[in-house]
Parts: structure tokens; C-alpha cells; sequence
């Protein structure tokens, strides 16, 4: 039985860039829909329900910081950013508002297959089933079997990146997991000195999960080193 081609939303304003995006995707076998501005790419995803989103943060309308925000405040449907903007602090502020993984223009086609790859991957891998049952921490609850947490009896929902990095901690617990570590396993191998990745993912995770983010219990730094999980 023939499988269903992974449905993409790209969203960028440039239309020689979409066009070359779109046709090294189709010809791959992903089905395509595109968005030339913020607010057509939001009524698509409200329509059409893609599987990925690939998302420029500077288009007219409505800006792809404001579309990340909005899309996440509803979904975790796995996000790339493209952007010429190279600064760590929009990096951060993509990463903060719920982006998976970003994309810096001009890139190359292998670059971009390769982060579609990682992102699909991580989502696929979050939702399956998983031998170790529900885990409680305090007032923590993590079901790896159903892919859910709850916090002081509240679901929390986390991204399919953010339930990788917690699962993956939360299973190896009180051991110290080194950046280098978490990123290749999360991420993969060409995420290896992708720190900024982890400060973000580790930050919105501890906003969410923890009672006291600033003084947290659960998700503990080891300072030039990585992070542990206690329970």
C-alpha cells in the first residue's frame, strides 16, 4: 500500500526562492502548498493541515515570528524558519516562540533536505510507543507510551523537539548528558555544536515544567558540561 506524501506549507515571499524550494521538494515527493505572506500561510494551515511548515520569518502581512507564535499556541506541527538574518538574538527569539530548527538563506538543497530529514525524524520518533511506561517525578508526569506530561495534574504540551529532549534526559536520570550528547541524539549528528539549540530547548522546557524556572529541580545545568535530570 503506497504511502502519502508528506504535506509541506511554504511560506516565503521570494518567489525565485519558493520556486526552487518547491520544485526540489515536489520532485522528491512531497506535496507542496504555498503561502507568499503571513496571513495566506496561516489560512492554509488552518485548511489544510500540513504535516511541516517552512517558514520565512520576514514576509509582508503578517511577519514569520507572529505566524510561529500563533500556529503554536494551537499545534506542534514541526517548524523550520528560513531568514537572512543571522543574529543569534532572532535564532533565539525563533527558537523561544516555538521554531524547531532554522534555516540561514542562501543555503543549498542537501542543507535543506538534511533539516527536513532531522525534523520528520524527531516527530516520528516522539510518537511511538515507548517500553518504559508513565514516570512520576513530584508533581511531574511523563507517559512516554502516549507522549504526554502533566504538571501538578495539568497537561502540558510540549513540541515533538521539547518531548524528545525531555524523554531522552528523563530516561537517563541523574546522569549528566553532554551537550554534544543531547544534540546528536535529539537533533542528530549535524547538530553537534549547535549549543544555542540546547539553551532555548532547555529554557522552554523548564518554563513549562518547572514549579520555580529560575531555581529549577528537575532540569539542572552542569556549567561547560551539559545537563541532568533529576527526579
Amino acid at each position: 500500500m503506497a504511502t502519502q506524501p508528506v504535506r509541506v506549507l511554504l511560506a516565503e515571499d521570494e518567489d525565485v526562492l519558493r520556486d526552487f524550494i518547491r520544485r526540489n521538494l515536489q520532485v522528491r515527493g512531497f506535496e507542496v502548498l504555498e503561502a507568499t505572506n503571513g496571513l495566506e500561510a496561516l489560512a492554509l494551515w488552518h485548511t489544510e493541515q500540513p504535516q511541516l511548515i517552512i517558514l520565512d520569518l520576514m514576509m509582508p502581512r503578517l511577519t514569520g515570528f507572529e505566524v510561529c507564535q500563533r500556529i503554536r499556541e494551537q499545534s506542534i506541527v514541526p517548524i523550520i524558519v528560513l531568514t537572512a538574518l543571522d543574529a543569534e538574538r532572532d535564532k533565539v527569539m525563533a527558537f523561544d516562540l516555538g521554531a524547531d530548527d532554522y534555516l540561514c538563506k542562501p543555503f543549498g538543497v542537501d542543507e535543506l533536505l538534511a533539516r527536513i530529514r532531522a525534523v520528520l525524524r524527531r516527530s516520528q520518533w516522539s510518537v511511538q510507543p515507548q517500553a518504559n511506561g508513565i514516570k512520576r517525578y513530584g508533581e511531574l508526569e511523563i507517559d512516554l507510551e502516549a507522549h504526554s506530561v502533566r504538571r501538578a495534574g495539568l497537561d502540558v504540551r510540549l513540541t515533538p523537539t521539547e518531548f524528545a529532549l525531555l524523554a531522552y534526559l528523563s530516561t537517563h536520570p541523574n546522569k549528566v548528558l553532554t551537550h554534544r550528547m543531547l544534540l546528536q541524539h535529539v537533533w542528530g549528528d549535524q547538530y553537534r555544536d549547535e549549543a544555542e539549540y540546547l539553551r532555548v530547548y532547555i529554557g522552554r522546557l523548564r518554563r513549562k515544567l518547572e514549579a520555580d524556572p529560575s531555581n529549577p529541580r528537575h532540569l539542572l545545568t552542569e556549567a561547560g558540561i551539559g545537563y541532568r535530570f533529576v527526579g
